[in-house]
């Protein structure tokens, strides 16, 4: 048996890309960059109607919480740090029961059962400014996104002489 050489494969010409396939991307990258900014206003809209809504019930942080003490709640730290100290005051009220845990005829189980309504009500706030947040970051990312494929398709067209 001899051996035959094989032939040496051809070397791959550059793939042509298409006017209409680089049409669809930049329009991919234009829709990217409209919705970053949608997801960007979206964001903080929702960030500025939770900040003017518990910023105008005008609570205060309480002077003995672990951090921001005195600050009025208008944002997530100043919100948790609120809910905290409602959950301290209210587990120092009822002898460290929570509102389950209390007989249905102690006085204290209709405080402890609105401390635990307020707690969840900024806890909803902070959970409010982290969609916010996550809405914006996520629209930062799709923006920029867009605007690289919008940039590629100029670079594409020079590259194949379109």
């Amino acid at each position: 048996m001899t051996a035959t050489a094989l032939p040496a494969p051809a070397a791959a010409a550059p793939a042509a890309v298409s006017t209409v396939r680089l049409a669809v991307v930049r329009w991919i990258g234009l829709v990217g960059i409209l919705a970053g900014i949608v997801m960007i206003a979206a964001g903080g809209t929702v960030w500025g109607m939770v900040s003017s809504q518990l910023a105008d019930q005008k609570i205060t942080v309480a002077e003995d919480a672990p951090f921001l003490a005195g600050n009025t709640v208008d944002g997530p730290l100043s919100a948790y740090a609120q809910a905290t100290i409602i959950n301290t005051h209210a587990l120092e009220m009822s002898d460290g029961k929570t509102y389950a845990q209390l007989d249905r005829d102690d006085p204290m189980r209709a405080t402890v059962m609105n401390a635990s309504f307020l707690r969840a009500s900024l806890f909803t706030s902070v959970v409010s400014f982290g969609v916010a947040a996550f809405a914006m970051g996520t629209g930062l990312i799709v923006g920029l996104l867009g605007f690289a494929l919008t940039r590629l398709v100029p670079a594409t067209r020079r590259r194949a002489g379109a």
